[in-house]
Parts: structure tokens; sequence; C-alpha cells
């Protein structure tokens, strides 16, 4: 079948498999998830019982959760592409190194601000969370801006699924109004360079329900409930 992706919005980190996947260019379909709703009703969770985001069906039918693991899965198909790198070289190590610190210290680094979106939070405690969260993300902008150093992507020349992760996460920083990315001038270059890029541009519409140019291998939108029964039949 046509793999399908399910994405969450607003701002969902799934953002980056879109960017990933309109590189593969290989078919694929995406299902529009609705966060907190459906993400967390009953027919989401036959798809990923823990209800987040992404989540992706593959051509076989199988069901692979968490970006890394979606991620992983578009890379080892877009080897020809440069997009990941065969398991067990230096490459692929260096993959899952990036995607590891993406994922456990970026990514979590803005947890408790998006907490503080979530839930009604007043007093002291949200001045103290607030200024924690901030803090978390300045330390991991400055640490990945010193990763990124001078090369034009995360991992040297040739962008990845890494740089793809990155740019759906980095907008988190405008979004919580916490760092000025001017401050990390390596890693304004590298999201200026993919803001400009047709697959992030694509992503921004898809995700803000706007007509999106694909670079050839969307396949269109499919609904929750008819991909439910395409896959459980």
């Amino acid at each position: 079948m046509t793999p399908i992706l399910f994405y969450g919005v607003p701002s969902g980190c799934s953002f980056g498999a879109i960017v990933a996947l309109e590189w593969l260019a290989h078919p694929y379909r995406l299902s529009r998830i609705q966060m907190p709703e459906t993400v967390s009703g009953e027919a989401f969770r036959r798809i990923n019982p823990v209800a987040e985001t992404p989540a992706y069906a593959s051509k076989a039918g199988a069901i692979i959760t968490e970006s890394m693991a979606i991620l992983n899965h578009i890379a080892a198909h877009g080897l020809d592409q440069q997009l990941g790198y065969p398991q067990g070289s230096p490459g692929f190590d260096r993959l899952n190194q990036m995607l590891g610190y993406l994922n456990t210290s970026f990514f979590n680094a803005f947890t408790p601000l998006w907490h503080l979106v979530e839930h009604e939070l007043d007093g002291p405690g949200r001045t103290v969370l607030a200024e924690y969260g901030r803090d978390k993300v300045l330390k991991a902008h400055a640490t990945l801006d010193t990763l990124l150093g001078r090369q034009p992507w995360l991992l040297g020349e040739h962008r990845s699924v890494a740089d793809a992760y990155f740019a759906g996460i980095a907008r988190w920083a405008d979004y919580h109004q916490v760092a000025d990315r001017r401050d990390y001038p390596n890693l304004q270059r590298l999201y200026d360079t993919l803001q400009a890029d047709p697959a992030v541009q694509f992503a921004h519409g898809i995700e803000a329900g706007q007509p999106a140019v694909s670079a050839g291998a969307f396949q269109g939108h499919i609904e929750l409930a008819d991909a439910l029964a395409l896959l459980e039949r």
C-alpha cells in the first residue's frame, strides 16, 4: 500500500517527517490529526496506543511510531538521496547521535513551555516553570550551534533526516518567544536555508491547510477512519 504519515497539528514535531518524505520522493499519503482532540481519541489510539504523533503506516502496512524510528525508516529508503547511511557505518552512528540529541535534549528543552500552553498554571509556579524552560532552550541552542559549527548541514556536506527533524522543532523557539536565533549564527544560517527549501515550504502549507506544491510524491490526504479501514481489513 501507499505509506501513510499521521501528522499532528498545530505545530507537531511530525513536520520533520513530512519534509523527509518530500526529500525521499517516494509516493506517500498524509492523515491530519488534530491535537489534543483527535490524537487522544479512541480511533487514533488504534494506530498508536500512546496517543502521540507522528505515526507511520509503512508500505507493508506495519505501524511505526516515535519520530526517531520513523525518520530512520525513511532514511533507510533514502540512501541514494543521502538522507541516511547504511546501518553499522560511521555515518549511521553520527546520524543516530544527532537524532538522539535533537530528540532528548533539543526537543525536551521545550517540554516545560508546552506544559504551560496545555495546562492552566498561575502564580510563582508558572514563573518558575517558564524560567526553567527558557534556560533549557537557550542551553540546547548554544550546544547545537557548537555542534553544527560552519558545516552546511547537521551531519556535514549533505542534508539528512536530522535536518528535516530540526526544521520542525526549531520553529518552536519563535512560537514560545524564548530564544533569539540570531544569537546562534550557525543555527540561524541552517534555519534560513531550510525555510527556503521547497519541502519545508510544502510542510508549512500542509500544516496551515493551504494549497501546497509537492515535489510530486504526495498522493493526497486520507481521513483517519478510511486509513483505519484500510489497515484493519
